[in-house]
């Protein structure tokens, strides 16, 4: 069976999506079969981080009402192995079936290796849609207070949902601004209150690899692509070092 993974954070501007992206296609890249899932209503980009903006894609609420499968995920033109459903432009996330939501994940644990959902930004209920049926989170924050309170208010809610497999990604490092901060990683994890499953750097490639219509990875093989590699291989529990800042 395959796993589901929701990437979430507390706000907006953390770089959740360029995660979510980033992690997907380092597994493809390394053999896995995997599913994306943006679940940002009205404000979908999964595609732009996945260099998938030139493709034809279909909206996950139509394979909950039965009009696709699974089978008709969009497939990238790169990386053989990596699908995506993208969110409806105009639908209300509170009346979507999150019921049909997870059945369709539940299909999906049986025909990819990896299903990962990119879940909006906040509390709200799409953030309770894309978590509900999650195997796994991945907290996304910034060093900034406020991102880093935000961060602890999700998780919190989280473990009062009954989430257990919780791990935060600390993204946007840059060490010369922690030493001027007075801050150290253990402060963040302390902060966030979740054990800490990788450390993305400070990295113009990434805006870069967005603007030329390219998956990060494919664009560029240090820095923050380097970090998201071993983020994917942490999560498959491969014993990977945390990325030295």
């Amino acid at each position: 069976m395959g796993e589901v993974i929701s990437v979430i954070s507390g706000k907006g501007g953390t770089g959740k999506t360029t995660l979510c992206a980033a992690v997907a296609t380092c597994m493809a890249a390394d053999g896995m079969r995997v599913l994306c899932i943006d679940a940002d209503i009205g404000l979908r980009n999964l595609d732009i981080a996945l260099g998938m903006t030139e493709q034809p894609i279909i909206a996950f609420t139509d394979v909950i009402h039965g009009h696709y499968s699974l089978q008709d995920a969009t497939e990238h033109s790169q990386l053989p192995g990596l699908f995506l459903f993208t969110a409806p432009v105009r639908e209300n996330d509170a009346l979507v079936d999150a019921e049909g939501f997870g059945r369709m994940l539940e299909q999906a644990r049986k025909e990819f290796d990896y299903c990962l959902i990119d879940a909006p930004a906040g509390i709200g209920s799409g953030f309770r849609l894309a978590t509900r049926y999650a195997d796994r989170c991945i907290v996304v924050s910034t060093p900034d207070p406020a991102s880093m309170r935000d961060a602890s208010c999700a998780a919190d809610l989280l473990s009062l949902d009954g989430k257990e497999e919780m791990l935060l990604v600390v993204n946007r490092v840059a060490p010369k601004l922690f030493s001027r901060m007075e801050l150290t990683v253990d402060d963040i994890m302390d902060g966030v209150g979740l054990p800490l499953l990788g450390l993305i750097p400070e990295d113009n490639a990434v805006m870069l690899a967005a603007a030329q219509g390219d998956a990060l990875i494919l664009s560029d093989d240090g820095g923050a692509a380097e970090a998201c590699l071993r983020i994917s291989r942490r999560l498959r529990g491969i014993a990977m070092p945390l990325m030295k800042l």
